[in-house]
């Protein structure tokens, strides 16, 4: 690791008395999150296919060897944008506090964040997409994709649950399933936008569009839902 660091920044130079400024190769947690960050892009955009370790490096002012020393390879680095893509959602969908809230408002919020963060994080879509033609053998290999969508499907057996005992959602539906059908409304808005636009002549990314899409989604997942 030494010399890789030492070769990243030879020739670096600086003024004598000049305070030293840390460096990507210094802080290893910062330098994987900015490879990560401009990999979700690269990926998203080109497929894992097309993406290119050379230009991963340049965005990021690393090398190839840095990166492939983080991270084993092109797919170790596709992998671990696809995990960390998955995370980030997660993440934000624990902080929704649905367990504080009533179950059809629980519900609601749920869909009303899925369809937000869909609507502003194509990447993670197109992403989603491009393991989706590799048939998910990438996503396979992966330590740790279970774990991190339990709690998604928790959430949900959980408000469903409250829902059934308050007497307002009918009985006999899957959290899976529920969860399912929610993200495929929310992901198709996303992932279909241009044609699905460009046949039927509408924006799809138009705020009065967005808002009635959304609208939809919510009012077709809770009449599913409730009794």
């Amino acid at each position: 690791m030494n010399e890789t660091v030492r070769s990243e920044h030879a020739g670096t130079s600086k003024k004598k008395g000049s305070a030293k400024e840390p460096t990507r190769t210094n802080d290893p947690a910062r330098t994987t999150a900015n490879i990560l960050e401009v990999a979700i892009a690269e990926f998203s955009l080109k497929g894992l296919a097309g993406a290119r370790i050379d230009e991963i490096a340049a965005e990021t002012h690393t090398s190839k060897r840095m990166i492939y020393y983080y991270f084993g390879s092109k797919e170790g680095l596709y992998l671990a944008a696809l995990e960390e893509s998955y995370r980030r959602v997660r993440e934000t969908e624990s902080g929704l506090h649905l367990d504080d809230l009533a179950p059809v408002a629980a519900l609601q919020r749920l869909v009303e964040f899925t369809f937000d963060h869909h609507h502003g994080n194509e990447n993670y879509v197109r992403l989603v997409m491009a393991e989706n033609i590799n048939h998910g053998q990438f996503l396979a290999q992966s330590q740790s994709i279970q774990a991190l969508n339990v709690p998604a499907i928790s959430a949900i057996e959980r408000l469903y649950r409250r829902g059934l005992e308050d007497g307002i959602f009918r009985p006999g539906l899957d959290p899976i399933d529920i969860h399912a059908s929610i993200s495929a409304l929310c992901f198709f808005n996303v992932s279909n936008r241009y044609t699905f636009g460009l046949i039927f002549k509408r924006n799809m990314g138009a705020p009065d569009v967005l808002a009635q899409r959304k609208r939809t989604i919510v009012d077709m997942v809770l009449r599913f839902v409730k009794v």
